[in-house]
């Protein structure tokens, strides 16, 4: 896909996403929009050997979401990468759903029950050895969140990451500088990302999560022989791309009411038609 298609697809997800949130009347609406973006240029130009009839191809690369309160966004992804059918994701928030608040292994596509913050990363870098020491060349990647930087297990994955010298191993933090009890720097600061990670021997760059161009540029630009992991700051907006929730910390896990929903979704479809 070129840049423009990948945008047209993230703003389809990002409609059905409000959707989806708005009838289960439950959901991390604000972290889900602001990792869309990543998500979609991950599942549809990054990440190879994807296959929704062999969910388990042994070559495939792999995903952990860290982030697992934003399964929200996973969902609505693996759904348009034919992983998860569509009547199945609208029974979110419904008894007897497969579908629950975090990412699960009934849910084909799924790697690994997540979302206990600050555990993504080690299971990572354990797919990460694994991928080494059966000289195979799949990938993994990790998605954490900011507000995830306080949780002290990261950094010890982080120093095996070094010590193993995992160039196959992508880390990206979700940078929408908001969590649910206020802005990242009032909780936990962590504006020293680049130098900390860096001390601990990845390879750290920062992108603009926010723009499509940009984040197919920095994933291309990858050197996965440098014998060093990768860390990727994705610079984000939390509530990305519906006005009235972006930058604002009470929709990291609110609920929309018909009205809200209404307007998102306009807004919204508005931009698809700009892109169609």
């Amino acid at each position: 896909m070129n840049t423009k298609e990948l945008q047209l697809l993230a703003e389809q997800r990002r409609k059905r996403l409000v959707e989806v949130v708005y009838r289960a009347k439950a959901g991390h609406i604000g972290g889900d929009l602001s990792c869309l973006n990543v998500m979609t240029a991950l599942y549809f130009q990054v990440m190879q050997g994807l296959d929704p009839a062999n969910p388990k191809a042994p070559e495939r690369d792999r995903f952990v979401l860290s982030k697992g309160h934003c399964v929200e966004a996973l969902y609505v992804t693996l759904e348009a990468k034919g992983f998860l059918a569509s009547d199945v994701l609208d029974t979110l928030g419904q008894y007897g759903s497969i579908l629950s608040g975090h990412p699960t292994i009934e849910v084909p596509g799924i790697e690994v029950n997540s979302g206990a913050l600050g555990h993504g990363l080690s299971i990572g870098t354990g797919m990460a050895i694994a991928a080494k020491m059966d000289g195979k060349n799949w990938k993994t990647y990790v998605l954490m969140g900011d507000g995830e930087q306080g949780e002290g297990s990261i950094y010890e994955a982080a120093m095996a990451g070094n010590r193993y010298h995992l160039d196959n191993l992508v880390a990206i933090i979700d940078r929408n500088h908001l969590q649910i009890s206020g802005n990242t720097e009032d909780v936990m600061p962590i504006d020293s990302i680049r130098d900390r990670w860096t001390a601990f021997g990845w390879d750290v760059v920062t992108m603009n999560g926010d723009d499509m161009d940009d984040i197919v540029r920095t994933f291309d630009a990858i050197d996965y022989h440098s014998r060093k992991p990768h860390l990727i700051v994705s610079e984000t907006t939390k509530g990305r791309g519906v006005s009235f929730m972006e930058g604002v910390a009470k929709w990291h896990h609110g609920v929309l009411n018909e009205e809200q929903c209404q307007a998102a979704v306009k807004e919204i479809e508005e931009r698809i038609k700009r892109l169609s």
